[in-house]
């Protein structure tokens, strides 16, 4: 990666030292855990254990698969407040380090640095010290850990849907808060660039947390019943319409982003902030291929599987097959997030083009676009509806 931004050879990038990238990466993991975890168990993984123990009206059988399924959850959400609590910490130190003029980060990392930080007066013209907002970040982000850390007692464990659903918002409000800013935007694209940032990270922490999660959940299958695969199915389903509204929200924001920061297509390869993005860029079309084998190889053969009441195919291609190809996303989502610290800065400032500004017609482009997005996505579920309802040897498909 150092290699490619050198190659750049442009005088207003400079590569991230290496507390700085894996800091930055450690807190988008962190934060993929917190709300991509709590927002993929209450849209996907709760309604589907919920629907199968209703069916199962016992401890047997599906029954007592959804009970391995949400004592793995327990322990995956338990996790993830350990890692935001640990990432959040090292996140913090790092903005100390940044805040004073070559300040080693292991001298960051003293806790009364970090005091004089957080308590340090507002600057001229701002409504709130930057250190008062971090404060309440902070705060936030140590309650969510502490919610999410219960759940390691097993007397917590009992109540995992009602933990999970009130560690999502606060999840959330971890990333809102840090981006409050601390004097009012200029202008109409200032509130844009704020408000598509947070889509971009909400949207990119759901869709990965939850491949984690459910990658985790996946692991027991050696310890449910031979129908599970009808649970699964049921899980995938939901899953992939959480997974493809984030693609779109992902793709939105990230354009907008995009636009902002890059004035030409040329700058893709001649700066150093292009060549981070492109290599991004790179990795989410990968994340993008693989959803596109799910959503149109593996999710019909699913669909027919569950019409035809196969149980040993569905169960084949819910827990080894699906699962394989999310780990080949949860692999490259992790690359995703170790690229992020590279892309720092402008494109458009180390090339020296012009800021860019909106007008009537990029605006008219935009919705335009977000029109086409979401026809093309619409398209694509009907498409998957199809392929479903065509007849196929279902097991030899598995």
């Amino acid at each position: 990666m150092n290699s490619l931004l050198l190659a750049a050879n442009t005088a207003g990038y400079t590569t991230p030292q290496l507390w700085r990238v894996l800091t930055k990466t450690g807190y988008f993991i962190g934060l993929s855990g917190a709300i991509g975890l709590t927002v993929t168990y209450a849209t996907t993984v709760r309604p589907a254990l919920r629907s199968a123990e209703k069916a199962a009206g016992s401890g047997t059988g599906p029954g007592a698969d959804a009970a391995v399924l949400r004592s793995r959850s327990a322990t995956s959400l338990a996790w993830a407040g350990v890692v935001l609590v640990v990432a959040g910490y090292f996140q913090l130190a790092a903005r100390v380090a940044r805040s004073g003029k070559g300040m080693p980060f292991g001298d960051a990392l003293s806790p009364a640095r970090i005091r004089d930080f957080l308590q340090a007066p507002a600057a001229k013209g701002a409504w709130i010290a930057q250190g008062t907002v971090y404060l309440l970040q902070n705060l936030v982000l140590l309650a969510t850990a502490a919610a999410l850390t219960a759940l390691f007692v097993p007397a917590v464990r009992r109540h995992t849907d009602r933990v999970a659903l009130a560690a999502l918002p606060a999840a959330l409000a971890v990333t809102l808060v840090a981006a409050v800013p601390t004097t009012a935007p200029a202008d109409l694209d200032r509130w844009l660039d704020l408000a598509f940032d947070q889509t971009h990270i909400v949207s990119g922490t759901v869709w990965l947390g939850g491949l984690a999660l459910l990658v985790a959940l996946a692991g027991t299958r050696g310890r449910l019943g031979d129908g599970a695969g009808l649970l699964w199915a049921d899980i995938w389903r939901r899953f992939s319409l959480v997974a493809m509204v984030c693609v779109g929200a992902v793709t939105v924001s990230g354009l907008w982003l995009s636009w902002k920061h890059v004035g030409a297509v040329s700058q893709l390869w001649t700066t150093g902030y292009g060549l981070a993005l492109l290599v991004k860029v790179g990795l989410v079309l990968g994340l993008v291929t693989a959803g596109a084998v799910n959503q149109f190889w593996l999710m019909p053969r699913i669909a027919r599987a569950r019409r035809a009441d196969d149980t040993a195919s569905l169960r084949h291609l819910t827990l080894h097959h699906f699962p394989l190809v999310v780990w080949g996303e949860v692999v490259l989502g992790v690359a995703v997030l170790a690229v992020m610290p590279f892309i720092a800065g402008s494109a458009r400032t180390e090339a020296g083009s012009a800021k860019a500004v909106s007008s009537g017609s990029l605006f008219a482009a935009g919705a335009a676009l977000v029109v086409a997005l979401a026809v093309s996505l619409y398209a694509t579920a009907k498409a998957s509806d199809a392929l479903a309802r065509r007849p196929a040897g279902v097991r030899a498909a598995a």
